[in-house]
């Protein structure tokens, strides 16, 4: 295994190294470097690029992007930000948080880091709550409407009790997000039970204690548990336990609800940062911006496999996916 993937690593690292034709002097270079892999980080990428298109900068005409994805591996990470770097992008994009640390700390300065899907970016030292931040990069934030979710929870489930949060312990974003949870929790008659993971092979494990403690679960943006939803989903329907999401494709893939934003839209502002750093600002001179429009999701089919119904005067509010299988 481990051979295998050294040789998965020096092929992505050969791959971002080696031209690929002829690059025009007025063709932009920029690196979009994903952490994990699951659907709202690809919305992000999409979106990216296409902000980047209405900016005037189009793939295979004045843009060459090259896209790598960690697959959540840290090793994996920093290699595609040290080749990036080293290559001479004229920009990286970074998505979700892990990179986003990664490529600011590799390119220290160097070239610009547009990042997105960053949950945190002020906790995560990829921006500065009081002044300019001075590291040359910017982004978006999908900071979570945590009252929002709690206020839409409390709606479905009236008489819930416990809210269970899963995570992983290293994601600072995550961090952040379960704190919220526990300082508004109490104003909606919660209680938050929390349990960690360290990697993806814990979430069956830790999984089991959770649901027997609470009345729900919720879900952050961490990047291992939603690339890993499958599994979390196995279990809690098994259990008959209501799972609410982090943003929509959660719910088209078997969450009962979710306040959440655009994860398009988030993309696509990121992609417009980044045609203004092209077009001459400096990163640092732009402050990273927060998605503050949010849509609520509800999926029909689980809420009725879980005995849950929408009250009648929130439905105008609620916009009904279907599941994505």
């Amino acid at each position: 295994m481990k051979k295998l993937t050294s040789l998965l690593l020096a092929i992505c690292l050969f791959a971002l190294m080696t031209p690929c034709g002829a690059v025009s002097a007025d063709t932009v270079r920029i690196g979009i470097a994903q952490y994990a892999n699951h659907p709202s980080l690809d919305n992000c990428r999409e979106g990216f690029l296409e902000g980047l298109a209405m900016g005037g900068y189009i793939q295979g005409q004045n843009l060459e992007a090259d896209y790598q994805n960690a697959q959540s591996d840290i090793g994996l990470a920093a290699i595609i930000a040290n080749a990036y770097v080293s290559s001479g992008m004229d920009l990286v994009c970074a998505i979700a948080t892990p990179m986003a640390v990664i490529a600011v700390t590799t390119a220290d300065g160097r070239i610009p880091v547009i990042y997105t899907a960053v949950s945190a970016p002020v906790a995560s030292e990829l921006a500065y709550a009081d002044r300019p931040f001075d590291g040359n990069a910017t982004g978006t934030s999908d900071q979570l409407p945590v009252r929002d979710q709690l206020t839409l929870i409390r709606a479905l489930q009236p008489q819930a009790k416990t809210i269970g949060l899963l995570y992983t312990i290293g994601e600072i974003n995550s961090q952040v997000q379960a704190s919220l949870y526990r300082e508004a929790a109490a104003d909606y008659g919660f209680e938050i039970v929390e349990n960690t993971i360290t990697t993806a092979a814990d979430i069956p494990l830790a999984l089991p204690k959770l649901i027997s403690q609470v009345d729900c679960i919720s879900m952050l943006t961490d990047n291992t548990v939603v690339q890993h939803l499958d599994l979390v989903l196995d279990q809690t329907d098994a259990a008959g336990l209501p799972v609410y999401g982090s943003e929509v494709e959660q719910v088209k893939n078997g969450c009962v609800a979710a306040v959440g934003i655009d994860y398009l839209e988030l993309g696509r502002k990121t992609g417009l940062i980044a045609v203004r750093v092209l077009q001459g600002e400096s990163a640092d001179s732009i402050p990273f911006e927060v998605l503050s429009e949010f849509d609520l999701f509800y999926n029909q089919e689980v809420l009725t496999r879980m005995g849950l119904n929408v009250p009648e005067e929130l439905l105008p509010l609620l916009s009904e996916v279907s599941d994505a299988l």
